[in-house]
């Protein structure tokens, strides 16, 4: 399990441990100011709401000061989460649930196949959203660099975007939610999910672009799983210039 989720370079890593709890299983890595939990990928989806109840327990725990900041990495279940801007008729009707959050933005899908990330961090007085959202978008960039995904940032726009002729497509989406000075919810790697659980919607609202996949990107088939060490290494550097 611990060599599936974390690949060569984090098994060498001093730090790690691995936690077992009520399902399901987590795997905690421990980096200088940064806990790395990984809840749950392949076969071992996680349930929307017990994803939730997680991300809501470490925030409350990172408010309290009782625990660092912490990134948690998962893939769910196929959901639709519908943020505060999100209209009655962009909700889809093909029987997936759907769940009403307390993130800004619209509508998006989340399943097997997405690497999500939660980092639950403590922001800087005063608190930056757009900061936080760049810094974001700046470390999957790096993340995704190395499996030849090119990815840059469209004015306006979040996420993690590529380009194609005539188009962008957003490969990663992020929503984010500050309370207490520390944030909630995060970003969504597309890797070798199927699309379509967006084409029942406007993915984030967005009319004019489209989505894509690392595996459409690359023409290589990778898995969240695959991905999974390069996010947590990333975030780790980031971290590590941050404190510096």
């Amino acid at each position: 399990m611990l060599s599936r989720y974390l690949g060569t370079s984090l098994r060498r890593h001093p730090r790690i441990r691995r936690i077992v709890g009520r399902a399901p299983k987590i795997l905690r890595t421990e980096i200088p100011m940064l806990d790395v939990l990984i809840a749950g990928l392949a076969p071992d989806y996680v349930p929307y709401h017990r994803g939730w109840d997680l991300q809501r327990r470490i925030h409350g725990e990172v408010v309290a000061r009782r625990r660092p900041d912490t990134l948690i990495l998962l893939e769910h279940e196929a959901v639709y989460t519908a943020g505060r801007r999100t209209e009655p008729h962009e909700r889809p009707r093909d029987g997936t649930p759907v769940i009403d959050v307390d993130r800004g933005g619209k509508i998006t899908w989340h399943g097997p196949g997405q690497l999500v990330g939660y980092p639950i961090v403590r922001l800087p007085e005063p608190v930056d959203v757009v900061a936080h959202v760049r810094r974001l978008e700046r470390t999957l960039m790096e993340a995704l660099r190395p499996f030849g995904v090119d990815g840059h940032r469209v004015e306006g726009r979040s996420g993690v975007w590529v380009g194609r002729p005539g188009a962008e497509d957003k490969v990663a989406a992020i929503g984010v939610r500050v309370q207490q000075g520390v944030t909630m919810h995060g970003f969504a790697v597309n890797c070798d999910n199927t699309l379509d659980g967006f084409r029942g919607i406007v993915p984030c609202g967005i009319t004019d672009a489209g989505v894509t996949t690392i595996s459409e990107v690359t023409g290589v088939h990778v898995t969240p799983a695959d991905i999974a060490p390069a996010v947590t290494e990333a975030f780790a550097r980031e971290y590590a210039e941050m404190a510096a």
